[in-house]
């Protein structure tokens, strides 16, 4: 089947260049010198700051594999693959965003090319990072578009031509991603387009094939709910959710998770339900949820809501507007659920209502107890008891609490303690709590749900989950000053070491954050951290456990890469690799290359 050599008036390959160098020298293009759609991408292209000579794109390492599009596209890639075998074409899918989830290429020499300026799986191909582009121009402009040679933004991908169309989903209409059929220049053909789109109409139909008849009922129920109402309309059911522009500009991922959660409890105890639900960001909103009937009868569709942001003073007395900053000494933070967290600590205190704060090793559970004493009783006393440290608990326990009370005891590691020490600090408790001079008492531990502590915890009215540094990493610009700050006066870090810092997990959260800064300052006592002085996993999104070896392999390939600025090529070359090795090893590893 030869698709890229069929004939077809292409582009003049000379006048396009000299075209693409007067546009990128801010000298007059006239309008019939390009395609409209090509000279309004490098218009975009231009806007973004896209860089011309050189392709440095974002990388994604976590991606979701297993969706109804690639289970869908799977199977046409598979017999175009077959048609085109020997070809030098590569296929290519993309999520709507641009970020390239499959990649089939049969010519070798064409497959080193697209590893070389990164059009591999991982990697977006969006307008707003390579320009003009099969790919990202075609999820831009929302249509078919094809992109020959020099009309292409960057010049690294000049000698390509590219056909890329967006698919649809077949219900609900939405851009799911783009299939791209991407060839040499010299080789490209006006079929390339046609192919394309009948790729692209192939997987729509075989996306439509697996959609049953229970999804097209709950997609005219949401259309329905859509046409009622300007505010949050969002529907759902085991397999899939939808939701309008409004749910998703209002309510971030965690809300909308929450939300959805809560719906589904709702309607599994009925055909209609509201509730009153409190976000993340402290608002609250009322929940109208209705059961979505299938054709059959006792066939369930699925559910629809719609959400209503509760105004100031309504009859909860809460407001949906975003919680403001609260002062705590020795905290930082304004993310919503570390605001979240500390208003509701401090509600707490206000009401000397005993509090437990759960949550992962090294999240700031006590620090937050401790903020919360001082801004409420800067010159009260405040002791800590630590569970995993006690010489004599019965003692220590009868000391702080009955003897002689400070005005707040936090009581740490709870979850650590011996039966029998945990007895102990019950009849402890129940004694100081008869006491008009009882201390504000709160507990930290891992979590909440172990059944021995369930006695203990009965005498507090109140949990409070704070959350681990992954969810609220956005807190790292204000945290990471103040360990500095606490490490050494003389240093300072980086926008982009930040930005290395605030892609990592942090499995031991703010106390994982301050062995790294202090290791850090051992190697840099004064000036500007910058990403070359951050540990090697650091420049990498972690997927899995490296063993020993893989570790090594990780750390010379970052030290590479940072030796060469950021180039590829020459980074492999320093290594005594190949080039397609080492992308293949900063695909594997997850590696964040630096800017150069």
């Amino acid at each position: 089947m030869e698709i890229a050599r069929q004939q077809t008036i292409l582009p003049d390959d000379e006048g396009l260049a000299r075209t693409r160098v007067r546009f990128l020298t801010a000298e007059t293009v006239e309008p019939d010198q390009v395609r409209d759609a090509i000279l309004a991408s490098w218009w975009r292209s231009r806007e973004f700051e896209v860089p011309a000579d050189h392709i440095d794109l974002p990388y994604f390492a976590e991606q979701n594999l297993d969706t109804p599009m690639l289970r869908g596209a799977t199977p046409v890639l598979e017999r175009l693959g077959d048609q085109l075998e020997g070809q030098p074409i590569s296929l290519i899918i993309t999520d709507p965003t641009g970020v390239v989830l499959s990649q089939r290429t049969g010519d070798t020499d064409l497959r080193r090319h697209l590893e070389s300026v990164e059009l591999v799986p991982g990697y977006s191909y969006g307008e707003r990072f390579v320009g003009t582009n099969g790919i990202g121009t075609a999820l831009e402009d929302g249509r078919a578009t094809y992109v020959f040679g020099h009309e292409h933004y960057a010049e690294h991908l000049e000698n390509l031509a590219c056909a890329g169309v967006p698919i649809q989903h077949p219900i609900s209409g939405k851009t799911i991603g783009a299939v791209d059929l991407t060839c040499w220049r010299k080789d490209a053909g006006g079929l390339l387009v046609a192919l394309a789109r009948t790729t692209a109409e192939q997987i729509r139909q075989a996306l439509l094939t697996h959609s049953n008849l229970r999804e097209l009922v709950l997609f005219q129920a949401y259309l329905q709910a859509c046409r009622r109402t300007t505010g949050i309309v969002m529907a759902f059911n085991k397999d899939i959710v939808m939701m309008n522009d409004c749910a998703r500009q209002l309510l971030d991922p965690a809300d909308q998770s929450v939300v959805l959660s809560r719906a589904r409890e709702e309607l599994a105890a009925g055909r209609r339900a509201t509730a009153t639900l409190t976000l993340s960001s402290g608002g609250k909103v009322r929940l109208y949820c209705r059961r979505v009937d299938g054709h059959r009868e006792g066939d369930v569709a699925g559910g629809v809501l719609s959400v209503k942001l509760l105004e100031p003073d309504a009859d909860t007395g809460t407001s949906a507007l975003p919680m403001l900053p609260m002062f705590l000494p020795g905290v930082v933070g304004s993310a919503p659920l570390w605001l979240r967290c500390g208003h509701d600590v401090d509600q707490c205190f206000a009401r000397r209502e005993w509090v437990v704060l759960a949550g992962e090793p090294g999240t700031g559970k006590y620090t937050l107890a401790r903020g919360v004493h001082q801004r409420r009783n800067p010159a009260g006393r405040l002791h800590v008891l630590d569970a995993t440290r006690a010489d004599d608990w019965a003692e220590e326990l009868h000391r702080e609490l009955i003897e002689d009370p400070p005005d707040s005891v936090v009581i740490r590691h709870v979850d650590k303690l011996s039966p029998a020490d945990v007895r102990t600090l019950i009849s402890t408790l129940e004694e100081a709590r008869a006491d008009t001079r009882a201390p504000w008492v709160a507990l930290t531990l891992a979590s909440d749900t172990d059944p021995a502590l369930a006695e203990l915890l009965a005498y507090f009215p109140r949990t409070v989950s704070v959350p681990p540094l992954r969810r609220h990493a956005e807190d790292l610009g204000d945290l990471v000053p103040l360990v500095l700050n606490r490490i050494s006066t003389g240093l300072s870090c980086s926008p982009a070491a930040l930005h290395l810092l605030m892609r990592a997990n942090w499995p031991g959260n703010v106390a994982q954050l301050q062995r790294v800064l202090k290791q850090v300052s051992k190697l840099r006592r004064t000036g500007t951290i910058h990403p070359v002085d951050l540990p090697a996993e650091y420049h990498t999104i972690n997927r899995r456990q490296l063993n020993r070896f893989e570790a090594v392999e990780r750390d010379a390939i970052v030290r590479g890469l940072e030796d060469a600025g950021g180039n590829k090529l020459r980074a492999a070359k320093l290594l005594g690799i190949s080039r397609a090795t080492i992308y293949r090893k900063i695909h594997e590893y997850g590696i964040v290359t630096p800017d150069h």
